[in-house]
């Protein structure tokens, strides 16, 4: 089925595919540089032009999540353009905010990552577990991205993919998979995060082309061109795809084009007041504090320069405004248009995706050529959230783990060496010595690992995403589950609160299944909020324990120790509370199976954020200047 369908992918749009790669990987070899040290290879030596930065962040923000998904939000039943508020609004202001206040306090050291600044602020080994949550974060987020440009991919070139499954036995997907990591880890290694940079420039610059072409190949394909598509989706009201099985939903006081949704409903998620507070709330984590993002404002020259980068990426809301129109025009061009059987097969059979509709509109309609463009672009998303993370789990990983490690093995080799404060020297010395090229061999290593790490996840959420109506939701909701933690982990570095951070290190995984426990109400999820319930309990009480005959000696606690005590379990409470309680009932499915309804994705963060700041303040001790 899928081979008959892709074989009008013809040998000019793998000519337009070829030229851009190649040409993208002679700009990043071009642009590569020397890497003697870690500075040079993750932070591009801090002398990267602010506008490069820019389109960079906007590279890594806009994936093929966008790219692909969108549309289909927009084009279904009842879809609009109400998405478009969470990054009007709420990304605009949280931008403004990290600009203004969080990048001046990163900026006063020499760091690479938001968790070295926590770690500088509150000590012990907050810098280790904000590391371990960010990769996790890092791998649920991005692997949806990457998953759905491999479907992409998949739909497109399954006839060459068939090959490859009949020769390898691997099959289509994961070979779809395969051919984005190779390509990004290449690019990676082969010149750090000056190389990640400028090849997102022209990522950038590709899929921006690749969204106008396919707006304008879906006007051109309409008999009344861009008037047609603003009347039709104007008129979308009492306008469904009932041949698709689409049924007719109201859309909005202006059809598709219905912008602003005043609906308090915390369960609906694209309202004005979630993009206000949720959205807003959320970007702050996102572009302050996900390493993804915040790893490309480090490389600025200075402080200006990087709030510069920050607040001009809002232009990408231009792109995905663009990408948003594609969808309206996708349902006024099926309104007259039938999809062939194998099409349909793919966007509405027994495994039939929306997601599909994009990839099924590109091989189906768009000219020779076009094609190749717009599939370049969703191939330049998907690589370039994939150098991101790998640049970014790499480097928080090596900061956090090897260079302690390392340390400690010098140490015990009668040398006395801190790689963080040779980090800052770097910035007067950037001679290399051979501690510095083994740092850069093992930060080339952790991007191979995580890059084959991030496809094997990217692969399992083939059954994930069946959990979630639509893929984008499933790529922005899996950033919630711990963004909420690592944000509150920076205020308490950044308030003069004078508190260290023991009571994060409970507060934080208290908070991840909070979350959790409000989005997952199944059976099983309740057995794993009670054993986490009795883990942390156990872990605290002989912490205490371990703790008794040195507690005059210690620093005192934020409140008595005992009142501590009963702070964890009203938080253990609560987690409770929401895996019993924390919903509304929806129903049932075609299975007969209860529907949980709950609070829309973007509200995670908050609810994160606030249980992790309350407890990790509660839980924690006075720090002086001492500690």
């Amino acid at each position: 089925m899928l081979a008959a369908f892709s074989v009008q992918f013809g040998a000019v749009d793998w000519g337009v595919v070829i030229a851009y790669l190649v040409f993208t990987s002679w700009l990043g070899a071009k642009m590569a540089g020397r890497q003697a040290n870690i500075r040079d290879f993750f932070l591009g030596g801090r002398k990267l032009p602010w506008p490069a930065v820019s389109g960079s962040i906007i590279a890594s923000e806009i994936s093929a999540l966008t790219f692909v998904s969108v549309p289909w939000v927009v084009m279904q039943p009842g879809g609009n353009l109400t998405y478009l508020q969470l990054g009007v609004f709420g990304t605009l202001i949280a931008r403004i905010v990290v600009g203004y206040w969080l990048v001046p306090a990163y900026y006063q050291r020499e760091i690479y990552s938001p968790f070295d600044y926590m770690h500088n602020q509150l000590g012990g080994n907050i810098r280790g577990l904000t590391t371990v949550l960010f990769v996790i974060k890092a791998l649920l987020a991005q692997s949806s991205r990457i998953y759905l440009a491999s479907e992409v991919l998949r739909v497109v070139l399954s006839d060459q993919l068939g090959v490859v499954r009949h020769y390898t036995g691997i099959n289509e997907l994961a070979a779809a998979i395969i051919i984005i990591g190779i390509v990004s880890i290449t690019w990676t290694l082969m010149g750090g995060m000056r190389t990640v940079i400028w090849t997102d420039v022209a990522l950038f610059a590709c899929f921006t082309v690749g969204a106008f072409v396919a707006l304008g190949t879906v006007a051109h394909c309409l008999s009344g061109g861009f008037s047609e598509l603003f009347r039709v989706g104007w008129e979308a009201t009492m306008s469904g795809l009932p041949q698709y099985g689409l049924n007719p939903q109201y859309s909005g006081a202006w059809g598709k084009f219905t912008f602003f949704d005043w609906d308090t409903s915390p369960i609906r998620t694209y309202t004005m007041w979630t993009a206000a507070i949720a959205s807003t709330w959320g970007g702050l984590g996102a572009y302050g504090l996900d390493q993804t993002l915040a790893q490309r404002m480090f490389c600025c020259k200075n402080a200006r320069d990087a709030r510069w980068a920050v607040i001009s990426s809002q232009i990408s809301v231009l792109v995905t405004a663009t990408v948003a129109l594609v969808g309206i025009g996708l349902y006024v061009y099926y309104q007259n248009h039938a999809m062939s059987p194998e099409a349909l097969a793919l966007f509405a059979g027994k495994e039939g995706k929306g997601d599909r509709i994009l990839p099924i509109f590109v091989v189906e309609v768009v000219p020779r050529g076009l094609k190749g463009m717009i599939i370049a672009a969703v191939f330049a998303a998907a690589i370039s959230t994939m150098m991101g993370v790998l640049t970014a789990t790499s480097q928080t990983t090596l900061t956090a783990f090897y260079n302690p490690l390392r340390e400690r093995f010098l140490r015990k080799r009668g040398i006395q060496v801190s790689l963080a404060d040779h980090a800052e020297e770097l910035a007067g010395k950037p001679q290399a010595t051979a501690e510095d090229r083994r740092t850069v061999l093992v930060s080339r290593l952790l991007v191979l690992f995580w890059g084959v790490m991030l496809a094997l996840l990217s692969y399992s959420m083939l059954y994930v995403g069946q959990h979630y109506k639509s893929i984008l939701d499933l790529g922005l909701a899996m950033a919630g589950y711990i963004l909420g933690a690592l944000l509150a982990g920076f205020l308490l570095s950044f308030f003069p609160l004078r508190v260290d951070s023991r009571g994060f290190m409970y507060a934080a995984p208290l908070s991840c299944m909070c979350v959790f426990a409000m989005v997952w109400h199944q059976p099983w999820t309740h057995w794993v909020c009670w054993g986490f319930f009795a883990a942390i309990l156990v872990i605290w009480l002989w912490q205490l324990a371990r703790e008794a005959p040195s507690q005059k000696a210690r620093t005192p606690a934020v409140i008595p120790v005992g009142a501590q005590t009963v702070v964890l379990l009203l938080g253990l409470a609560f987690m409770m509370w929401l895996s019993y309680y924390g919903y509304w009932e929806g129903g049932k499915n075609a299975k007969g199976e209860p529907i949980y309804l709950t609070v829309a994705f973007p509200w995670m963060v908050p609810l994160g954020s606030l249980v992790a700041f309350i407890w990790g303040y509660l839980l924690a001790r006075r720090r002086t200047a001492q500690t």
